[in-house]
């Protein structure tokens, strides 16, 4: 089982996941859909390759979503490469990509100083 945590989550009794000792990989590549607060995501315990980016265009694909679709990314290799950008072309997804250096569209979480 990996150890991963999503978020906080508060509660009366703190519940610790056991793990293997040493660094395990557990990859998240997702969508939110900003009308229905929709997660489509694709989870691998390997490394983020450009196929995995496929299964997600492939995934948000499935969901025969009405209105026209834009998938803001950042300029990871895997995401710039021509299979993406074929596969994102016959499903119809518009790719858009961040600018090289834009560390002010970076979310990061709130500092202690500010809670």
């Amino acid at each position: 089982m990996l150890a991963s945590f999503l978020g906080w989550l508060w509660c009366k009794t703190r519940l610790f996941v056991k793990a293997a000792s040493g660094r395990q990989r557990y990859n998240v590549l997702g969508a939110f859909n900003a009308v229905s607060h929709e997660l489509v995501r694709v989870t691998n315990t390997s490394y983020i390759t450009a196929e995995t980016v496929c299964q997600l265009l492939r995934k948000i694909a499935a969901l025969d979503l009405a209105t026209p679709i834009t998938l803001v990314l950042d300029n990871a290799r895997y995401q710039r490469c021509q299979l993406v950008q074929d596969l994102a072309g016959a499903l119809n997804i518009e790719l858009l990509f961040l600018p090289s250096y834009s560390p002010n569209l970076i979310l990061r979480p709130p500092s202690d100083e500010t809670i």
